[in-house]
């Protein structure tokens, strides 16, 4: 038999809301989330701007105080979002528990937790090192965590792979449900590393927007000429992923079906994309959803507002979708969350299952300077009222890492 997957629950934790509506509404009007850094004292940073959760609150979501303190952000997050998640699909783990898992992913994993400790240890002594430093900082923590608190016993584990992990994580759910391993999976991203490592690492390697500093929510500009790097984001977005029969016995509401991913890798550098890798991740998709390129309608695109990856990922589209490519909608939503890393893909993927159950596309908002290498559709500024039978997104991580998703209406 083959089994069909579908998404049925949506959980989010982002720089601009704390669930799925808030999320959508502020998304779909061009809120930017992006601002001044409050994590740390920024006085000797190049980069003083990123796009942080605002206003967290675990207790409001189901997670103690008590429970809060034994995760590092990364992983609260993710136990955030994976409630969310549950909650929106109704699902009763109780009567599933045993085939009911989670795949979440980190690119980093607890990285707050190990600077702060590496301080305690510098500062004062290696006995004064916390007991929970190993718990917290494992980048299987958030899957983990997951699973005990919401009895969840069937497959349970994280993946890395950079800023493509999040989608890596929703393929490997999904071939969880496809191949009888479970009925039920949680799958996605969650990531926290507004860090003053993280910041320096990410800014001294050349990575990150500089030029913005005094007007932060105008720093991350997909695909405009006058991008000069990407906006570091935090968050999580968790999934709910579903065999198709036990959802329509349910009557639950269904966003999306998963038709298809392509997997690849550059094989190329630890930071520069090529095209090619991307444009057979996304021919691969395409192959396995069983779908002409005519088919799509809408690509959430990788879209980090660096020069290199939206030329690259833009002449990508183009390879694959040849003329077609210019009868896309693509819009990047990092231009007003930032770049969630090892989240983004669980996020992104979040934004295509909404965009094809309600219809409206968000937009790529700072879209002010066009660039001749840069030359479609990218739903500027606006959002845009359309109809979309099927979606794709797309995650390109460091190290050569392509993973791409295909999602359809049900």
């Amino acid at each position: 038999m083959d089994r069909r997957v579908v998404i049925t629950g949506l959980g989010v934790v982002s720089p601009i809301g704390i669930g799925k509506e808030v999320f959508w509404e502020n998304l779909i009007s061009g809120k930017s989330g992006v601002k001044k850094i409050t994590k740390f004292d920024t006085t000797n940073f190049a980069c003083k701007i990123a796009a942080e959760v605002p206003e967290f609150n675990p207790e409001e979501f189901g997670v103690s105080l008590r429970e809060a303190k034994r995760l590092d952000s990364f992983s609260l997050y993710s136990q955030v979002a994976t409630g969310l998640a549950l909650n929106d699909s109704g699902i009763n783990i109780e009567s599933v528990s045993e085939r009911a898992g989670a795949v979440i992913a980190s690119g980093i994993g607890g990285l707050t937790t190990l600077e702060e400790q590496v301080r305690r240890l510098i500062k004062k002594s290696p006995d004064k090192v916390s007991a929970l430093l190993v718990i917290k900082l494992m980048a299987n923590a958030a899957a983990g965590n997951a699973s005990i608190k919401y009895n969840l016993r069937g497959p349970a584990y994280s993946v890395a792979s950079a800023c493509a992990s999040g989608t890596h994580a929703i393929i490997r759910g999904y071939n969880c449900i496809k191949q009888d391993d479970a009925d039920v999976m949680l799958v996605g991203g969650s990531e926290a590393v507004i860090t003053p490592v993280a910041v320096a690492g990410f800014s001294n390697m050349g990575a990150l927007s500089l030029s913005h500093n005094n007007d932060p929510e105008k720093a991350s500009r997909p695909f405009d000429k006058e991008r000069d790097g990407l906006v570091m984001g935090e968050g999580a977005g968790v999934l709910a992923l579903e065999e198709l029969e036990q959802a329509k016995k349910r009557n639950v509401h269904i966003y999306a079906e998963i038709i298809g991913y392509g997997e690849t890798s550059d094989a190329h550098h630890e930071t520069e994309p090529t095209v090619e890798g991307p444009a057979r991740a996304m021919m691969l998709a395409l192959k396995k959803a069983k779908l002409d390129c005519e088919d799509v309608q809408y690509i959430n695109a990788h879209g980090t507002s660096t020069p290199l990856n939206d030329k690259n990922e833009t002449e990508a589209i183009k390879r694959v979708f040849g003329e077609h490519a210019r009868k896309l909608a693509i819009s990047s939503t990092k231009s007003m969350v930032g770049h969630l890393l090892g989240a983004a893909g669980g996020l992104e993927t979040i934004v295509c299952a909404l965009v094809i159950d309600r219809g409206i596309i968000p937009p790529t908002i700072n879209y002010e300077t066009p660039d001749p290498e840069c030359d479609l559709d990218y739903v500027p500024n606006k959002a845009r009222e359309m109809k979309v039978n099927a979606a794709m997104n797309n995650s390109f991580g460091f190290g050569g890492h392509n993973a791409v998703l295909v999602l359809k209406k049900y």
